[in-house]
């Protein structure tokens, strides 16, 4: 039950800050947390399973020169976006394109837990009792694990109501070894739209080469379905022959899987007054497209800035309302047909600086950059889908 830190005799134990959930975002939180000098905090973490080891890969961007360039894999000044029509090539100064893999950060995180003397609780949480004073973290079974001042809570949410639209970002990627060199470790491939369309959604491939001879390729789908395992397969076998690659020259080392939600269905970010939701449960990932790690960055920076000047761990919104009704506009366009999956994406990037999307992408562009971006769309299509997003959010309203 217990991992290291202060050893206690019963339950319930006292701390500060209890992280429910040791994934990804709470890991950047104690790593926040040791680089912002915070002392004197009682901290828990409360999960099963102690996160170890190659799970899962986070590709962002950003300005180079900051704490992750230790721990990253790769990155890179150039990346490809690739259609039938051909191939650009984005610069993306001042920018970079970075792979980091989830080892070093988990091992960031076990070198924070030391320096707090963190209280690690391997047990699965149950419901959160919130007093409005102390929270109590019980587990399953309603016994009282711990009571803390606040509680981060990073585990798996729905949204607090369903989306008008709900998509599922998911994918397959291998990581491939080859004997001689095959990949160009100077660009990354972000999206490759030649894979096969489905009927519904949108599917890209792309290359994150560490090196010449080691690369992830992996293909994604944006839509409604997931596939079975043949049909990943078949689908990274076909993305691989549009590549050029031998697979029978390569091995497969690795393979990734994962599934994220795009819906534009409200994540409660704080259920109750010492309750924050952090990561996807907290409304980090980005429903058009289901990016979620430089948000996740963003909150956990500023959960550990707060803390370290007396105040509590509230993050700000993970997106700018705005942004949300422009997913949630361009999500339901992409459902209904209204623009196809790879002409949206092709206009994003043909008529806008690559700087700006990204930023788009991540949520920190200005007003005036989103009209920008909102003008490279196409207007009758894109115009029905916001008349459509009206309708439907006064028809929930009205059944509210």
């Amino acid at each position: 039950m217990w991992q290291r830190g202060r050893m206690h005799a019963s339950f319930p134990v006292d701390v500060d800050l209890a992280l429910v959930g040791g994934g990804g975002a709470a890991s950047l939180v104690l790593a926040a947390l040791d680089r912002h000098g915070v002392t004197g905090l009682r901290v828990a973490v409360v999960d099963p399973v102690h996160k170890r080891g190659q799970d899962r890969t986070w590709a962002f961007w950003g300005l180079p020169g900051d704490d992750l360039d230790p721990l990253l894999s790769a990155s890179w000044s150039q990346v490809d976006v690739v259609t039938p029509a051909g191939r650009r090539v984005l610069t993306l100064d001042p920018l970079r394109y970075a792979m980091l893999r989830s080892a070093p950060v988990y091992d960031r995180a076990a070198e924070a837990e030391q320096r707090l003397d963190a209280v690690r609780i391997s047990a699965p949480a149950g419901d959160l009792h919130d007093d409005g004073e102390r929270v109590v973290v019980r587990d399953p079974d309603g016994r009282d694990l711990v009571r803390a001042g606040w509680v981060l809570d990073s585990r798996p949410r729905r949204p607090k109501r369903p989306g008008r639209t709900s998509w599922l970002q998911h994918f397959r990627g291998w990581w491939l070894a080859a004997d001689r060199p095959t990949f160009d470790p100077q660009r990354a491939v972000l999206m490759d739209f030649r894979t096969p369309q489905p009927q519904r959604g949108v599917s890209f491939g792309y290359v994150l080469p560490v090196d010449d001879r080691f690369a992830l390729v992996e293909y994604t789908e944006f839509g409604p379905a997931l596939l079975d395992d043949s049909g990943y397969d078949a689908a990274l076998r076909g993305y691989a022959d549009l590549l050029g690659l031998d697979l029978s020259a390569l091995r497969v080392r690795e393979v990734e899987d994962g599934v994220i939600p795009m819906t534009d269905g409200p994540f409660e970010s704080r259920p109750s007054p010492r309750v924050v939701r952090l990561g996807t449960a907290g409304g980090a990932t980005r429903p058009s497209t289901g990016f979620t790690f430089s948000a996740m960055m963003r909150q956990a920076d500023q959960v550990a800035r707060a803390l370290a000047a007396g105040r509590p761990p509230v993050p700000a919104p993970a997106y700018p309302g705005r942004h949300l009704w422009m997913d949630a506009v361009a999500l339901r366009a992409l459902d209904r047909g209204h623009v196809g999956g790879v002409e949206f994406f092709e206009r994003l990037f043909d008529r806008n600086p690559p700087e700006r999307v990204l930023r788009f992408l991540d949520g920190v562009t200005s007003p005036a950059e989103d009209l920008a971006v909102m003008r490279s769309s196409p207007l009758l299509p894109m115009t029905g889908a916001v008349l459509g997003d009206a309708a439907g959010r006064l028809r929930a309203r009205l059944r509210r």
